[in-house]
């Protein structure tokens, strides 16, 4: 059962003798969590304190020399970033825009010690902290939302880590005192309301350092009027709340994917606890993507390889999972992590992270301007620009490689270190109360397998070094001063506790064996440790413009080579089927054209999978496995991130499984495996298959269409209950082929229930458009449920509503004979249940 509304404060006396004397003994310079938080904690190493190294450096440096660097001179409207900024005293509206940049600015300032960004940087912090207002509010005075200060708040609160900044603690204090004081007449609302887990972030980390309790009221105060999120991601309650826009769009449930972690801070509840593992799981059961994050374009988007993920999303999913480690201590939290940061961030940028992409796709074959059919269009949304779609992402992206640096490593309560996620990087520290502590650790992870931790120590000290053992790797091996370590499990987190000395080194190898992952549509990826493999296409970049900012384009990206390939694999021993060469480590492995690491494999194309509709991206991956005439050729792939066109969702190349001869679904068990989503949002409630209210720009949005690509039928009985509002329409789609976002983006036939109308209809769709066919004048209540069954054999149709035994509506059509079975509504709130198909003889 769920936790209490309230907060309950608790901790033994046993417990805060024992913490508060070892803090006593070993006087640490660093705030851990104090009483009645829950003890245990990990906490951030103060900016600064890691630095980048190898190719990850190389990353920084190109931030440094493209997007951030010429942010200011991109975006120098007074509306964004213009001298003319409310956030700098002028007339602009710089809402998000602002504390987004500067919090991505300051982490990269401090990372590189670069003096030309903290410079940047400072303006914007030093007016923020000389203009707090005398009540205590701060940023413009004519903003009165709670939400653009949140960013704000952690871009103060890493300045002050970094600086030491003396005015940082007052300002804190007196905006968190004028939030206790004003919540409870101007609530939090909308997207303060949706990401309030920053604000409980930063208001912790400020009671650690003070001992105020007073904050902890206010935790309370945030934590009740914030949405329900432990029950949202434990119950997969995203759509429930209707129209609302926050619990369904994807970066808002990527960035409140710390709240639950945050609250368990502050409970010591089981059920917070568990909440993010099981939203996560939920979420990759019903959106997940090869690159371990979900699926929203915005709303959350289903599993198909033709949907995206925006920027924004990648960035925050990770600032979530890298809060959530230091305090759940899950080694899969750091998996999935170094899974999103590997893949999805690169995959963001231009390889000289100039431009950006709004979405992503897994299967994406083109960037370029045009019209998406997602439920939140924007023309430009795969369009490869310092514009691209809506403006949220060219600010806060800037924020992803540098928090990955920063919270790479994380100091223990216990006097140690631990390492969140693995790369290239310099740690400066204090271990052992007041030890001082120099960790080089020098790898090409994750492009190689092998990472050398050198400690150097002024005295010998005593504290543990906790190593994360990733859960894809079976056979990791640690050594210390070349002695073999024992007790490793793959999947743990593995405390290294020794006197160390300096120049003491520790080997970590982590072997990266091959594997497959099943994905829509029984397609497969393929992943070497970390890392996400994609054909290497070659890819052509043609220039709309270049902008003012000289060296900034719009790009639109093309395919010259082919791209429509299935794999030829034995999944269940890879290495039979994949080759992996390796070559010298580049400066940015993160360009397809100069990799360390290729995968070579057998394939042959699939000239029947074509682009979509649109012409904006490919259909979704074909059904496997299918049979192929073409010749066999050897393909490479490359990691997913190295380029911006891409095939990850492999259909596999082999002999058909039999025709199904029948199928049901009835959603008892919440779940919808095997139904593939083509605009709107679908979701279990109740036992049901429910059409989302997902109201949004896109063509999308209109005509939702859910498909069982693995349940196609020829001649056939498809029954099931459905039930529609007064408005729209809603029911069967049979004999399906090429589904994609759009209302009448499929092939097929279409019956269906009106209840404004009181009528059935048929109809079928082919090139775009829909085509009525038959309809016939029922009673049909709004909401209820209406039983509709089709018999199809060959042209011939027959269907009845209700408790009829005699059809409603009889017509007779032979353009389709063949196809997936689904469930459509327009313009309504539909619900489907009891589905059933039994195949007839032909």
């Amino acid at each position: 059962m769920p936790a209490s509304n309230s907060i309950k404060f608790f901790l033994t006396f046993s417990l805060f003798v024992s913490c508060t004397a070892f803090a006593q003994k070993s006087k640490s310079v660093y705030s851990f969590n104090k009483a009645p938080l829950t003890p245990g904690s990990y906490v951030e190493l103060p900016l600064g304190s890691i630095k980048a190294k190898g190719w990850l450096l190389k990353q920084l440096e190109l931030q440094r020399d493209g997007a951030t660097g010429h942010a200011e001179e991109l975006y120098a409207e007074n509306e964004n970033l213009g001298a003319g900024s409310d956030w700098l005293g002028g007339k602009g509206s710089g809402w998000e825009r602002v504390p987004y940049y500067v919090k991505g600015l300051v982490a990269l300032a401090y990372t590189l010690d670069d003096a030309a960004l903290k410079t940047k940087a400072e303006k914007w912090i030093n007016w923020t902290l000389d203009h707090q207002q005398a009540n205590g509010c701060f940023g413009p005075e004519g903003m009165t939302d709670w939400w653009p200060r949140m960013p704000m708040m952690y871009a103060i609160r890493d300045y002050y880590e970094a600086t030491g900044d003396k005015r940082v603690i007052g300002f804190f204090t007196r905006y968190f005192k004028y939030e206790l004081q004003n919540l409870p007449a101007k609530p939090l609302s909308e997207w303060s309301r949706s990401r309030t887990g920053d604000n409980i972030e930063i208001v912790t980390w400020l009671y650690n350092k003070t001992g105020d309790k007073s904050l902890l009221q206010l935790a309370d105060v945030l934590v009740k009027q914030a949405y329900p999120w432990t029950d949202i991601y434990t119950n997969n309650q995203f759509f429930y709340l209707g129209d609302d826009f926050h619990t369904k769009h994807m970066v808002s449930v990527g960035q409140a994917l710390k709240f639950p972690a945050l609250k368990y801070e502050l409970t010591g509840s089981a059920y917070d606890k568990e909440a993010m593992r099981k939203g996560i799981e939920h979420l990759m059961r019903d959106h997940g993507q090869p690159a371990g994050i979900g699926s929203g374009t915005e709303f959350l988007a289903g599993k198909s390889s033709a949907q995206g993920t925006e920027t924004c999303t990648v960035v925050e999913w990770m600032q979530s999972l890298e809060t959530a480690a230091r305090v759940l201590h899950d080694a899969t939290i750091g998996d999935r992590l170094e899974k999103i940061a590997f893949n999805n961030l690169p995959a963001q940028f231009s390889r000289d992270i100039k431009e950006h992409l709004y979405y992503t796709m897994p299967n994406q074959v083109f960037c370029k301007y045009g019209d998406l059919s997602f439920n939140q269009d924007y023309i430009g949304g795969i369009l490869l620009s310092p514009y691209s779609g809506m403006g949220c992402c060219r600010y806060n992206m800037h924020m992803g490689w540098p928090y990955f640096v920063k919270n790479s490593w994380a100091a223990t309560p216990d006097g140690g270190l631990a390492i969140i996620a693995y790369a290239p990087v310099v740690v400066n520290a204090t271990v052992a109360g007041n030890t001082k502590v120099n960790i080089t650790e020098e790898t090409d992870y994750p492009f190689n397998d092998k990472i050398t931790l050198r400690i150097k120590l002024a005295k010998g000290a005593a504290f543990p070094l906790k190593l994360r053992i990733p859960g894809w790797c079976k056979n990791a091996s640690v050594t210390v001063n070349g002695a073999k370590v024992s007790g490793i499990k793959t999947g743990e987190i593995f405390s290294l506790n020794r006197q160390w000395k300096d120049k003491d080194e520790v080997v970590l190898h982590f072997p990266m064996e091959l594997s497959s992952s099943a994905q829509v549509n029984n397609s497969v990826s393929i992943e070497r440790g970390p890392l996400v493999y994609a054909l290497k296409l070659d890819a052509e970049y043609f220039s709309r413009q270049e902008h003012a900012v000289k060296g900034f384009h719009d790009y639109e990206v093309f395919p010259k080579s082919a791209w429509n390939y299935g794999l030829l694999l034995d999944t269940a021993n890879i290495k039979n089927s994949v080759k992996v060469e390796t070559a010298a480590m580049p400066e940015n492995p993160f360009d397809a054209q100069k990799q360390p690491v290729t995968l070579k494999v057998k394939a042959q194309k699939l000239p029947n999978w074509t682009v979509a509709y649109n012409g904006m991206y490919s259909f979704d991956v074909p059904y496997g496995p299918l049979l192929s005439d073409q010749k066999t050729e050897e393909v490479s792939l490359v990691p997913y991130g190295t380029e911006n066109i891409r095939i990850s969702c492999f259909p596999q190349i082999g002999k058909p499984a039999p025709a199904k001869q029948s199928y049901s679904a009835n959603f008892d068990k919440g779940e919808m495996l095997g139904w593939v989503y083509y605009g709107g949002g679908w979701y279990v409630r109740d036992g049901a298959l429910v059409s989302g209210s997902n109201a949004g720009s896109g063509d999308g949005a209109q005509g939702p269409k859910i498909v069982v690509p693995g349940a196609s039928f020829k001649n056939f009985v498809y029954e099931a209950d459905v039930a529609v509002t007064s408005k729209g329409n809603a029911g069967l789609i049979f004999r399906v082929s090429n589904p994609a976002p759009g209302a009448n983006n499929f092939q097929g036939y279409y019956i269906g229930i009106n209840a404004g109308a009181n009528r059935v209809e048929a109809g079928k769709v082919a090139n775009q458009r829909y085509t009525p066919i038959a309809s016939a004048g029922k009673n049909i209540a709004a909401d209820k449920w209406c039983h509709i069954r089709v018999e199809a054999r060959g042209g011939e149709f027959k269907v009845f509503a209700g408790e009829d035994n005699t059809p409603v509506v009889t017509f007779r059509d032979a353009e389709f004979n063949n196809g997936a079975i689904g469930f459509r509504a327009y313009n309504t709130i539909a619900k489907m249940d009891n589905v059933k198909v039994e195949a007839l003889p032909d």
